[in-house]
């Protein structure tokens, strides 16, 4: 059985994957965006168990729409092991939010990746779609998670801030690795962690031209990792939607590993930060 080179602490979260199918009981969407892998809950569970994860968070994918029922149903299987990030109808109610929080989901996601704010992908929810939904998330104590590029973070952060929620950043910020980790745009991400409630995913293969070690990222993971450690979450991104090349989870572990080298900030990427965040007491 492949594991992690050093087996995974107690109580271990992955905070970051998806799971597609069986496509006869939980069908794409007609106009998706692109084809996922399928990656049915039980594919999802054995990596959980083979890699050593205790604990885990699945993001729900706009392959299949604002349809969560794939997400919801794994929640419900696993029977509190999983939380669930939901991406729903931009006019979708506060009630509809109390009826998924009370399912196991416990934020919404947002996704601006075009160049400018209000390019919007299909199925996806925007910085304005949160700005109405934040008092509802806020009086139900979920979250907001973010899959956008850096400039637009650091833009939209101001009005963010206010909000009253935690901020949860997809893969690292969405940074730019040719510009380095001493563009202005980066230093201004990494000064934000100071500022408010906001958390970052250790997800570094989106960013990387250069796998299966990611080399180019490592410099912006260090700058991470000196500025808030304790705001510092693990994502595995598993099942690599549209990835030509999947790497392997342990792989992944291994390479974190290698890059931390420390015993303590391992504890707390991996135990400690998640289990503030997604069940905090």
């Amino acid at each position: 059985m492949i594991a992690p080179a050093c087996p995974l602490p107690s109580g271990a979260w992955d905070t970051h994957a998806h799971v597609f199918g069986p496509y006869d009981r939980f069908p794409l969407a007609p106009d998706r965006a692109y084809e996922p892998p399928l990656a049915p809950y039980e594919d999802y569970i054995a990596m959980l168990d083979r890699v050593g994860f205790v604990r885990g968070v699945l993001v729900h994918a706009g392959a299949n729409g604002f349809d969560c029922r794939a997400t919801r149903d794994a929640l419900a299987r696993a029977k509190g092991r999983l939380h669930g990030i939901a991406v729903i109808a931009p006019d979708s109610t506060s009630t509809d939010l109390e009826k998924l929080r009370d399912d196991g989901f416990c934020a919404v996601r947002i996704t601006e990746m075009g160049a400018t704010a209000g390019l919007r992908r299909p199925y996806t929810l925007s910085f304005e779609d949160l700005n109405r939904m934040a008092p509802a998330l806020r009086a139900l104590g979920m979250h907001a998670q973010m899959w956008a590029r850096c400039p637009l973070i650091v833009e939209a952060a101001p009005a963010l801030l206010k909000l009253g929620i935690p901020l949860v950043i997809d893969h690292m910020g969405s940074f730019d690795t040719v510009r380095g980790v001493s563009d202005p745009v980066f230093q201004e991400f990494l000064a934000l962690l100071g500022e408010g409630n906001i958390w970052v995913k250790l997800t570094p293969i989106r960013n990387s031209a250069l796998a299966p070690n990611f080399s180019d990222v490592r410099p912006f993971h260090d700058a991470l990792v000196r500025r808030r450690s304790d705001r510092l979450l693990w994502g595995s991104d598993w099942p690599y939607i549209g990835m030509a090349t999947k790497p392997q989870v342990e792989d992944l572990v291994d390479l974190f590993d290698e890059w931390i080298g420390d015993g303590t900030l391992r504890q707390q990427v991996f135990v400690t930060n998640p289990a503030a965040l997604f069940e905090p007491t």
